[in-house]
């Protein structure tokens, strides 16, 4: 067994602005503007945007939806028991990580050759526009 990881894909501050722009030109595309998050593999904030227009209340939804899909390395949601959301559980999570875990959709890990190399982050709009955009955001990653 290695006593080290050699090789290990990081994500650069060009990268974070790669899946930046590609959420931007999304949620341009569907008309709300968003605040969008994009941290590393640890959750460290390396780019963010807050769109003309987006709310300011949701800054720190993003940040903290990009964070929580990082350090999981799952897209931010609430916590399930089979198909039902299990709300105590949800609620649990988020308190005793001190809000780290944010139980809505709209974090979606970053990936590289299998490797979750950091996370996007985005709030202003539905879960589902929120989604939309992240995924958007990962997917130019991805063809990077």
């Amino acid at each position: 067994m290695p006593a080290v990881t050699r090789n290990n894909p990081k994500l650069t501050l060009e990268g974070a602005q790669l899946v930046l722009a590609a959420a931007q030109a999304r949620a341009a595309e569907i008309k709300v503007p968003m605040d969008i998050a994009v941290v590393d593999d640890g959750g460290h904030l390396l780019a963010f945007a807050r769109m003309d227009g987006a709310k300011l209340s949701s800054v720190e939804i993003a940040i903290g939806k990009a964070h929580c899909a990082a350090i999981r390395r799952l897209p931010s949601a609430p916590a399930r028991t089979g198909d039902e959301v299990n709300v105590v559980l949800s609620l649990g999570l988020s308190l005793a990580t001190r809000g780290r875990q944010i139980p809505v959709r709209g974090g979606i890990p970053l990936q590289v050759e299998g490797v979750c190399v950091g996370g996007i982050g985005v709030s202003n709009g539905t879960e589902d526009q929120d989604v939309d955009v992240a995924q958007a955001g990962a997917r130019a990653l991805e063809r990077a």
